[in-house]
């Protein structure tokens, strides 16, 4: 089976080993992401996999308050030591986290999280949407699988696309820092508030507004 530069970055993102492993671990398990990550805390060569295990509950909880109090966001990431969770580059993660929830409105910090019957009834929308499109029966299951990917995309912290690097994942920014700090790092949770929820009003495009501020 012909491994993928998709697969090959999926799990370039997903453990931090560098991407001729990551090429490597894909050819010897056939492709199979989840063999290969396995094989990768094996030899020893997942930066981020390594250090998944070793418990973090040091850390920060960091606010971000966007446009005078419209949107607040609150969010709690873990470390391992008190001296990192006081670092300036740790903040900073911390800070940058924030401000994407703020931003990008995720709804979960990971898959795993998403309620099971909220799946299934995403599962049969996008398949009843297929099958309205006339795509053959036998396809729609694998259409499916790619949208249910895109709905993760859309709607899970860590597979959204980093809005001040769009080209680089949260999953992938976090295992950068596990990386480079040495300690293992978990986004374990967040609130996120923006005024009038809920409330017929006005629509905003706070991707762009929340990026303005940042760049001034």
């Amino acid at each position: 089976m012909a491994v993928t530069a998709s697969a090959v970055k999926e799990l370039r993102e997903r453990t931090g080993a560098g991407m001729l492993d990551c090429k490597k671990a894909l050819d010897e398990t056939n492709g199979d992401i989840d063999k290969a990550i396995a094989l990768l805390r094996e030899k020893g060569l997942s930066a981020a996999a390594s250090k998944a295990g070793r418990i973090a509950t040091e850390g920060v909880v960091e606010s971000y308050i966007h446009g005078g109090g419209r949107i607040g966001v609150l969010v709690e990431i873990n470390c391992e030591t008190d001296f990192v969770g006081k670092t300036d580059q740790f903040k900073e993660f911390a800070r940058d986290i924030a401000m994407h929830i703020a931003a990008a409105s995720p709804k979960y910090v990971r898959r795993e999280e998403v309620p099971a019957d909220e799946l299934e009834k995403e599962k049969e929308i996008l398949k009843a949407q297929a099958l309205n499109e006339g795509k053959p029966e036998k396809i729609v299951e694998k259409m499916v699988e790619g949208r249910i990917n895109k709905y993760y995309e859309e709607y899970c912290l860590l597979d959204q696309s980093f809005v001040k690097d769009p080209d680089k994942t949260i999953s992938a920014l976090l295992n950068e820092k596990i990386s480079t700090i040495g300690e293992n790092i978990s986004i374990r949770r967040f609130v996120r508030y923006e005024l009038g929820e809920g409330l017929e009003k006005k629509v905003d495009n706070f991707v762009e507004e929340v990026m303005s501020q940042v760049n001034k």
